[in-house]
């Protein structure tokens, strides 16, 4: 800041030194937030990294499950149940985690047969097959919602990185250099009169 844009007053003075308060208060925020977000962020990666083991057995079991299916029921009846099953999709919301936005996956189904019915003339093992794979989707789709929130997550916390750096280095230094020098110059102003009102009396004691 150009020194002399500053206004060298008491009034401006304080106003700086308020400034100053308030920033401090502002970076003690954004940092409590950040390490709230970092602490979120891992938590959520570990809960991933845990339901990607879960998924790659999930994998498996709804692989083996068709598989048997197929031997027992045939691929051709396999293939004309499979077309009578429900149809599952999938929309995105938003909630709030911490003042920040983060997707929410939900899944709506519309069956095509009646689950009774379903219970009555699917061969076992299909409905086997069909239930892993429906856990191993409901699992795809809760892995997708939590890898967008830590992406999410990790762009809030480089924001408030962003923030926190210029708060601290740039806006807080910028402004106790301002109050430093304004400081400065009252006291130096100050000293002027001290020494001109000694010189005045000393000038009127001697007259």
């Amino acid at each position: 800041m150009p020194k002399g844009n500053v206004k060298t007053t008491r009034i401006e003075l304080i106003r700086t030194r308020a400034r100053i308060r308030v920033a401090g208060k502002g970076l003690n925020l954004l940092k409590t937030k950040r390490s709230s977000l970092v602490l979120a962020f891992f938590e959520l990666a570990r809960q991933i990294r845990l339901m990607r083991g879960n998924m790659r057995s999930a994998v498996v079991r709804a692989t083996e499950s068709s598989k048997l299916a197929e031997l027992q029921a045939g691929r051709i009846v396999l293939e004309r149940i499979a077309a009578e099953q429900s149809h599952i999709s999938a929309g995105v919301e938003a909630k709030n985690v911490m003042g920040v936005r983060i997707p929410s996956v939900g899944v709506e189904r519309k069956a095509a047969l009646s689950e009774a019915y379903e219970l009555i003339s699917v061969p076992t093992a299909i409905e086997d097959a069909k239930r892993s794979y429906l856990n191993l989707f409901n699992m795809l789709i809760e892995v997708a919602e939590k890898e967008n929130s830590l992406r999410r997550l990790l762009y809030e916390i480089e924001k408030l990185n962003r923030r926190a750096n210029a708060i601290e280095n740039v806006t807080i230094p910028s402004l106790m250099d301002k109050a430093a020098y304004i400081k400065g110059r009252l006291d130096d102003l100050e000293r002027d009169q001290i020494v001109s009102i000694k010189f005045i009396k000393g000038k009127m004691g001697g007259s």
